[in-house]
């Protein structure tokens, strides 16, 4: 049974001052593996002050000083992979394949962050002005549950690349990869107080980060209802938000697509993650044409996708992160059914043999039409929709028809066209017969998906202030 009753501030390993105790589980299990001690508002407190300290000096160091920092953290933490992994499958339930990239990516964003600073200008030349890319103070950096270790060390990264200081509240629910994440880092050997990780609840630790003066800049990862929340609250001191929120992704299946490829790029889109992915592909748009053909490949396809066991080799989709999830997506499936959506694959209830852990029956829905709730509200789980068009305008129309615009895939065996009906897209990021993960790219979204980028030069720039020097000579 697992105990953490420490957070990190100001450069040391401390008792918290709330003492609320919060449960950890395993979600493949239902068991309980641990219990965390919350943190509260006075230790958020304590973070912010002690970041705000650190900014003076760590805010003025040399980007080859960060540069040499970031590297200590990504051998820190890559020295520690093994052990995140086992925390990722263990509180998570990532199946082992999934888990390993996982813990993989949380190092290399360190040494991908490095790389952007080695060539990044700081000081340029814009007509008569000298421009500064100046630091912008203390950042506050909250981070989701379906990929925490990740987004602490992503958003603390490009954070301490422009010479910011931080205070991470990462999920309560993913306290095991927090500690294993900030011993790590602790090893790495960083000034005191230059980063901070507070675990605490979002309407505590959260809000006082959000709403706290000297914290200048936000970057939050989560639902785009909490995002929206963030940024009323930032608006009252100007904070500089970066917002990742929610996402509808379409998949759009063009009607020269090669389908021996296309259906398993579909289904690794809409179930990566197990689905619990702001990304995933989960509105998947065929010619009506065709749709007998794609329907007859998706279920040949799905007799190879088993939810199950994260730790065996055979699964490649674990269970939902917790009860609330899991009837979440229960929920969602029968609003599918009631509103006369066709189960192509999966349906209500767990796998057959599971008796226990918050596994869904990885569910493929068709018959699916563009006012359905099922095509228009983020599920976060296995379930996907299958719309029809019938021409490619149709098509384009139908994938932008939605308040969402964070991702978005496009399968066809010609280059050209699909880059053609790419442009049209109203997403941040847009898919061309890959599911892939590029550093040096933007990463954000149009509309209800969110504010800023990150990842790369984009997101390095997020966390500095142009200043223009004029009357100093060339």
């Amino acid at each position: 049974m697992y105990r953490i009753d420490q957070i990190y501030i100001d450069g040391a390993f401390v008792t918290p001052h709330g003492d609320e105790p919060f449960a950890l589980f395993n979600p493949a299990t239902e068991a309980v593996i641990g219990h965390v001690r919350l943190a509260d508002e006075v230790d958020a407190a304590h973070a912010v002050a002690a970041a705000k300290r650190a900014f003076t000096t760590f805010s003025r160091t040399a980007p080859r000083e960060r540069i040499d920092m970031l590297l200590r953290m990504h051998a820190a933490v890559l020295a520690r992979e093994d052990d995140l992994l086992d925390a990722i499958v263990e509180e998570y339930g990532a199946p082992a394949s999934r888990a390993r990239w996982m813990a993989r990516h949380a190092s290399e964003v360190l040494r991908d962050a490095a790389g952007v600073l080695e060539n990044y200008a700081f000081t340029r030349r814009m007509g008569t002005a000298e421009v500064v890319m100046q630091p912008i103070g203390v950042a506050g950096l909250i981070t989701p549950w379906n990929n925490d270790a990740g987004f602490i060390t992503g958003k603390l990264a490009a954070a301490l690349a422009a010479g910011c200081t931080a205070v991470v509240k990462p999920s309560e629910m993913s306290a095991l990869q927090t500690r294993v994440v900030t011993e790590a880092l602790h090893a790495a050997g960083l000034p005191p107080g230059v980063f901070n990780i507070v675990t605490g609840r979002g309407d505590t630790v959260g809000a006082a980060i959000s709403t706290h003066p000297d914290v200048t800049k936000l970057s939050f990862t989560g639902s785009t209802a909490v995002g929206k929340h963030i940024l009323r609250t930032a608006a009252e001191s100007l904070k500089r938000t970066t917002l990742e929120l929610g996402g509808k992704s379409p998949v759009i299946v063009l009607d020269d697509a090669d389908f021996d490829k296309a259906v398993p790029l579909t289904l690794q889109a809409g179930f990566m993650n197990s689905g619990q992915a702001c990304i995933a592909g989960t509105r998947i748009l065929v010619p009506q044409a065709r749709l007998a053909e794609f329907e007859a490949r998706m279920v040949a396809a799905m007799a190879d996708v088993r939810a199950g066991d994260p730790r065996d080799a055979a699964t490649t989709i674990g269970p939902m992160v917790s009860q609330k999830q899991w009837d979440r997506v229960q929920r969602y499936i029968g609003i599918g059914i009631d509103e006369g959506a066709r189960v192509l694959a999966g349906g209500p209830g767990r796998p057959d043999g599971v008796q226990a852990g918050w596994l869904v029956r990885p569910t493929v829905f068709s018959d699916v039409t563009g006012d359905m709730t099922i095509a228009r509200e983020e599920i976060f789980g296995p379930v996907l929709s299958i719309l029809t068009y019938r021409d490619t305008e149709e098509a384009i129309a139908i994938a932008n028809d939605t308040p969402y615009g964070l991702q978005a895939y496009v399968l066809s065996s010609n280059v050209a066209r699909a880059r053609e009906v790419a442009s049209r897209i109203e997403a941040g990021r847009v898919l061309v017969n890959t599911v892939t993960h590029d550093p040096a790219a933007p990463f954000g979204g149009f509309k209800q998906s969110g504010i800023g980028r990150e990842y790369g030069t984009f997101g390095l720039e997020a966390f500095l202030e142009p200043k223009a020097v004029l009357g100093v000579a060339a």
